[in-house]
Parts: C-alpha cells; structure tokens; sequence
C-alpha cells in the first residue's frame, strides 16, 4: 500500500502531465471536423498503452473510429481483467459557458476539489478516468506486483452509442475472453463516501421531425389557418407526461422492474442532502415523478426528456414565419426489463399516433441500450469494495446510477463476465456540460485503488 502511494507521489506531475497532453486532442466522435483529431487520439492510447508495459498493442479499425486493444499475458492460467474505457468525448457546446477554453487544460481550486481539478472536455468522461487504469497497469509492472492477465480494450465511439463496438466484440470473443470486465466510467458519492455502481438504465434515443406546410409562410397572411409544426410539436411533447410526471406512452411501463420497499430503504442509506443538491443547480425545488424520492427519480425510474428543439427563426430581430418543419432530439433512460427497441417502436406507434391530421411527423431512431445490474454478492464486487475500503478507510455504497453505459450489457450477453463498475467522478464534475473536470484528488486515489482490485480479485478466485 505504501509503495503505490509512494509511486503516485514521486510521479504525480507526469502522470497530470500526460493526462492535460491527452485532454488536448480535441476527440470529439459527433462532429466529422474533429474526425482526424479523434484517430490522433487512438495513436496517443495505443503509445500510452506501450509505455506503461503492454506486450500487445494494436489499433483495430472498424467501420468508424478505431478500436484500441492492448494486453499483458503472465500465465494463461491465471485470471484475465478486461478494462474497458473510451477516448471519444462529448462536443463542447455551448462554448460561451467555460470559464476556460474545453481543449485548454487547466487546474483550478473549488470548494469540492480544494486540491484542484483540471477543466476540460472529457477530463471525467472518459479520458481521466480511463488514463487512472494506464497508471495503475503502469504501476504494477514498473513493481513487478501485477497479479493477473490484463487486456484493455479502449473505443472511440462512445458517446455516439458505440455503433461498432458490437460486431467487434461479436468477432473478437476469443481475444477478449476475461474474468471480469472493468470499467470506470461512473461516479461515487462523494470524496469521503466511495460508492460503486451496480445498476445502470438501458437507454432508446430519438429525433422527430414534425412537418406542415411545404415552405415557410408569413405569419399575417397564414395564421390562424395553417397548422404551425412548431406549436404542434409543443403540444405533442407535453402530452408525453401526465399530471403525475408519468410517461403516457401505452405500455410504456409494462416491464418496468418494481423495486421492493426493502431495496428502497437500502437505497435511501447513500448520504444525500436535498437542499445542497437544490444549491448546486440554483433550483427553488425538485421535480419528478410522483411517489418517488429523487435518488430513485434518477435511478431507478425511467425517464423521457427534450434534449434539443429546433424550428423555425433563431437569428437576430425578428421574422414573422410559420415554420415547414420543426424538430426535438428526446431520450428515454429506461430501467432493467424494459427493452430499448420495444420502447422505441411504442414511442414511435404512440407519437405518430398523436399527430393532428394537418401535419406529418416522421421518428428516427439514433441509438440505445439496455440497462444492466451486477450482484453484490459476486467476487469482483467484493473485490471493489475491499479496494476501496482500503485506500478510503470506509466501505463503498452499492448505488444504481441514472447513467447508460449500452454496452455493459452487450459485454455480459457475449463474452459471459460480470462488469465492476469502479467510478471515481462526481456528480458535481459537469459531464456532458461547459467547465467538465476532474479532482487531481479523484485521479490520483484511482490510480491508488485499482491495484487493489486486481490484487483482491485474483485473492478471492481462488
């Protein structure tokens, strides 16, 4: 314990070091602008992979971005950890909102992370936390205490629903054969209370475009006479929840997993303060579904929300129209049992069924995932939670996360391995929002606790 402790402190700028490097590619897998910026990235993986003491490492292409695959053979007959991570980040819109450039790393001092924390894009999601496991494998070969096989598979897609990631793991069973699959791409209660997560909502994402007359018109002259796309999609997406926050979609809920009051109260021991989560969004008050504390809103319910709605004018001053087409980007977080493309055929029976004659609406479906939830009662949970027992000196909180990992699933169906969720993120650390970071503290303790977990994993197969 001492000697990784030691090894953080002797290296701790470097590993920073590499990590700003890295956060300065601008990765972003949505935008086909930055399509060279996220292969420099796969390259920059595959040479941290080979540094840090891989034995094999190789770039695998695929119908999109590449894969980066790296392994350390011992002994075949030992226990193999796959970790998975990704390099793809988020775009960084809307821009006027960092207080620093997203792909300009920096270090600032906060409340939450008075040892500072570096702002950037994809400093938390993903590049942050998936480096920890580089540093930690780095470690444990430069102190021959590496007790296992490791292989590491890092993608580039991500966050526009790893749309290859299936046919490669389809083809690649064999060399992706593990024990247990490793991933840190969540987060944990807090800095003092580590948690980990054991459930996670599937997800079904979709774009609707709603159409009226076949050209913009003026707004005097049409009125009043023509049905605006704009007011009908309005209406429309009010319609999907009723008085009591719930979705009206028909048999939307028909497979919804009913957590028991027992599992609830087991819930409801994660510290949680109301009104300093109501500060720290500047909300006079909460909002969800009713019967349902907030914890279980975000956790255990499913959802549907507007991620974006567009039609129309937008631009300076004024232009009277009547808008040809309007459009929304909507996501359904949906829990265990409810499958995403069930959902996503009834939300577009249910939608196009709403439609008031005067207008067409047309759904296209993006991506999703099923949901998942891992036993606590399995090694590699236990071997979490001895880990973080350790390095934090208090058990971890098995907690259920709002958040889709689609892919967590897709592991378990094909290569048969149970996934430890092992996050080290805040939820303060604004993923998916302008001025993402993550705490040197968070970082740093990472790499400090995933050795553990190997060591414990391997401790508690035998």
């Amino acid at each position: 314990m001492e000697n990784i402790k030691t090894y953080i402190q002797q290296n701790k700028d470097r590993f920073i070091n590499e990590l700003i490097e890295l956060l300065k590619i601008p990765s972003v897998s949505a935008d086909s602008a930055y399509s060279q910026d996220v292969i420099d990235t796969s390259v920059a993986v595959k040479q941290s992979l080979e540094k840090a003491g891989c034995d094999k490492v190789e770039i695998c292409e695929t119908n999109g971005y590449p894969i980066v695959y790296g392994e350390k053979i011992i002994d075949p007959n030992l226990p193999t950890v796959l970790v998975y991570g990704h390099y793809d980040v988020q775009p960084p819109d809307p821009m006027e909102l960092w207080t620093s450039p997203p792909f300009e790393p920096v270090i600032k001092k906060t409340d939450i992370h008075p040892e500072g924390a570096i702002f950037a894009r994809g400093a938390c999601d993903d590049k942050g936390q998936m480096y920890m496991h580089i540093k930690a494998f780095e470690y444990m070969i430069q102190s021959n205490t590496l007790p296992c096989n490791v292989k590491f598979m890092i993608e580039g897609e991500e966050e526009v629903g790893s749309v290859n990631l299936k046919s490669f793991v389809e083809n690649n069973t064999a060399k992706l054969k593990n024990d247990v699959i490793l991933i840190s791409d969540t987060g944990m209660i807090s800095n003092q209370q580590p948690s980990i997560t054991t459930g996670l909502r599937g997800l079904s994402y979709v774009e609707v475009e709603v159409t009226g007359p076949n050209r913009d018109l003026h707004s005097g002259l049409y009125g009043g006479a023509v049905a605006n796309p704009i007011n009908i999609l309005s209406k429309m997406i009010a319609s999907l929840h009723d008085e009591n926050n719930r979705i009206t979609i028909p048999g939307f809920y028909d497979k919804v997993e009913e957590l028991s009051l027992a599992e609830r109260a087991e819930m409801a021991k994660a510290p949680f303060d109301i009104e300093n989560y109501k500060k720290a969004l500047d909300l006079n008050a909460v909002y969800g579904e009713e019967g349902y504390v907030t914890n279980e809103r975000n956790a255990i319910r499913p959802t549907l929300d507007v991620n974006g709605i567009w039609g129309g004018y937008t631009g300076q001053g004024a232009k009277t129209v009547i808008p040809s087409k309007a459009f929304a980007k909507i996501s359904m977080r949906l829990v265990p049992n409810q499958d995403w493309e069930e959902i996503t055929e009834l939300f577009t029976k249910h939608f196009t069924a709403i439609a008031p004659a005067a207008v067409s609406v047309k759904v296209t479906p993006h991506h999703g995932g099923q949901g998942y939830v891992t036993p606590i009662d399995s090694i590699g949970y236990q071997a979490a939670n001895k880990a973080y027992t350790e390095t934090f000196g208090i058990p971890a909180i098995p907690v259920r996360s709002g958040g889709s990992i689609p892919i967590v699933a897709l592991f378990e169906k094909e290569l048969k391995s149970k996934t430890i969720l092992m996050g080290f993120g805040l939820d303060s650390d604004a993923i998916h929002s302008p001025n993402e970071h993550f705490g040197i503290f968070n970082y740093l303790k990472g790499i400090e606790t995933i050795p553990l977990f190997y060591k414990y994993f391997v401790e508690l197969s035998k």
